[in-house]
């Protein structure tokens, strides 16, 4: 969460808490922008278009209740926008145009609670759901962004929510179970 004192100093133009500011957002917001854009590029550019867009209505800043959530909206909207425009016919782009949704390799931890393998095995059993499934299980699960938000983001209704994180956690525990039993 960011300070209050951060937000303020950011609405009276100061431009080392902006970067401070930028700094704690940019890598989520930027794995957030590559899931839709699948591309690096694409995604820095987005996530440039956002924080230009908070330091242009920085003035309103103090309003915004929680500002992650809001920024997650504006990226959102941005790589719609840059999907858009790299199609060759302009139409609008909901979450059943979002394709490939891809969700950038998690890490091993530095301790080995999890071995390299089974963390690859997660990774390959996540990259194996469908595009729109993966998109809200990688909002709900890995960014934990709160069920109903997530509906108010992709104008899609709480109970599919529900449907594609239950359907996400079912075929990961069944992908991952076949992994650790023993052949026989």
């Amino acid at each position: 969460m960011m300070e209050a004192n951060v937000i303020y100093r950011i609405v009276k133009g100061d431009e080392h808490a902006f970067d401070v500011f930028m700094d704690h957002y940019s890598a989520s917001l930027y794995r957030y922008a590559y899931g839709i854009v699948g591309s690096r590029e694409s995604a820095e550019e987005v996530v440039s278009d956002v924080f230009f867009e908070v330091w242009k209505n920085r003035s309103t800043l103090l309003e915004i209740e929680s500002m992650a959530a809001w920024l997650r909206t504006v990226t959102y909207r941005k790589a719609v926008s840059c999907l858009r425009h790299e199609s060759i016919e302009p139409q609008s782009v909901s979450l059943d145009a979002v394709e490939n949704f891809t969700v950038a390799p998690m890490e091993a931890p530095d301790e080995a609670i999890i071995a390299r393998e089974e963390v690859e095995e997660l990774n390959a059993a996540i990259e194996a759901l469908p595009p729109k499934c993966r998109h809200v299980f990688f909002l709900a699960k890995i960014e934990c962004v709160p069920y109903k938000e997530i509906s108010t983001l992709l104008g899609i209704s709480l109970a599919t929510v529900n449907y594609h994180v239950g359907f996400a956690m079912d075929a990961l525990k069944k992908r991952l179970s076949r992994l650790k039993s023993p052949p026989g």
